[in-house]
């Protein structure tokens, strides 16, 4: 067993809903063994207050989260990414910087929570699926052996698990 702790940056254009709440998941869930990071390619400055309840619904402390660019992670004193995520079509469409180390990529796309429905209800139902998807990739990408698998086949894995 390694006691390598993997950095996971997940991306999406706006860093203010599905990014938010990977992020936390992977802090979360990941067991001091992952540590999750979050960015935009253009990122809206705020985190989306349902994002927020979302977290805290599901015991998830959700202070500290912050919309930002993924250019704070392309610098050179930036932590070192193992993988990088996109859970939004736009944002795995566009050219992502070159991330020190390169990581191993794959995308996770999820509909975009923010904007659905015409009231609280609808919003939060909209954020509990976003959440639940998330939630399950999360938990099948930290059951892989990371550290056993070869290049191919862990790249093969996370794309599948992009599938559930």
């Amino acid at each position: 067993m390694t006691d390598k702790v993997y950095n996971v940056l997940i991306l999406c254009t706006g860093n203010s809903a599905r990014s938010i709440l990977g992020e936390a998941l992977i802090n979360h869930l990941g067991q001091g063994r992952f540590k999750g990071y979050s960015a935009g390619s253009q990122p809206t400055g705020k985190v989306n207050p349902y994002a927020l309840k979302t977290l805290e619904k599901h015991g998830i402390d959700s202070s500290g989260y912050r919309s930002k660019s993924w250019d704070e992670f392309g610098a050179p004193d930036a932590p070192q990414m193992d993988f990088v995520f996109t859970v939004c079509g736009s944002a795995a469409g566009e050219t992502c910087p070159l991330w020190p180390g390169h990581p191993m990529r794959a995308h996770w796309g999820v509909d975009d929570p923010a904007g659905v429905g015409s009231n609280d209800e609808e919003a939060m139902a909209a954020f509990a699926k976003a959440f639940m998807i998330l939630k399950r990739r999360v938990e099948l990408f930290m059951s892989l052996p990371v550290d056993k698998l070869d290049a191919l086949a862990l790249k093969q894995q996370l794309a599948e698990i992009g599938q559930q």
